[in-house]
C-alpha cells in the first residue's frame, strides 16, 4: 500500500504546509535525505502554546507533538511533489518540549509524533529520536519537531 493510501485509510488529511517564520527554508533535499525544519503544532488554525508541567499537562503536549507530526508530513509531501510515496524511511525526529524545570516526561510527549510516523509509514516510520525539555520555544509553542527522512530518487 502506498503511503498516501495509508494516510487516507487512517482518515487523515494533511494541513497546509506552514510558511517559514524567519530566514530559513522548510526543507532541504540532498544526498537521498530530506531535512525538515522544526514544525510547530496548530489545532484548528491556532498555535498550541504553553509549558508542559506548568500550565499544560502531558496529554496536551502529546497531542501537540502529533500536530507537529502532521505538519512534518505536510512539509514532506510538499517537498516531494505532493505525495509521501518517495519516503523510504523516517530516520530521526528531534522533539523539543517547552517544559517546566521539574517535568521529566518529554519522551511520553514525543510519542505523539513518533507513533504518528509508525501509523502512517509502518516499519519505515520507526526512527531514532531525541526528546529534549527546553525553557521556551518560538512564539510560545508547547512543542517543536524536526525530522530527517530518507527518500527515493525522483
Amino acid at each position: 500500500m502506498s503511503h498516501d493510501a495509508r494516510l487516507a485509510e487512517l482518515g487523515l488529511s494533511l494541513p497546509e504546509a506552514a510558511a517559514p517564520v524567519a530566514a530559513y527554508v522548510p526543507t532541504v533535499e540532498a544526498g537521498g535525505l530530506l531535512h525538515v525544519s522544526g514544525q510547530l503544532p496548530f489545532q484548528d488554525g491556532e498555535l498550541m502554546k504553553g509549558r508542559v508541567g506548568a500550565d499544560r499537562d502531558a496529554d496536551y503536549g502529546r497531542a501537540a507533538a502529533e500536530r507537529c507530526g502532521m505538519m512534518l508530513l505536510a512539509q514532506i509531501a510538499k517537498a516531494l511533489g505532493g505525495s509521501l510515496d518517495r519516503v523510504e524511511r523516517v530516520l530521526k525526529l528531534g522533539v523539543f518540549v517547552n517544559s517546566a524545570g521539574d517535568f521529566t516526561g518529554q519522551p511520553a510527549v514525543a510519542n505523539g509524533a513518533s507513533e504518528l510516523m509508525v501509523r502512517v509509514f509502518g516499519e519505515a516510520g520507526k526512527h531514532a529520536r531525541s526528546a529534549v525539555g527546553v525553557p521556551a520555544l518560538p512564539l510560545g509553542a508547547v512543542v517543536e519537531v524536526d525530522a530527517v527522512i530518507a527518500v527515493r530518487p525522483a
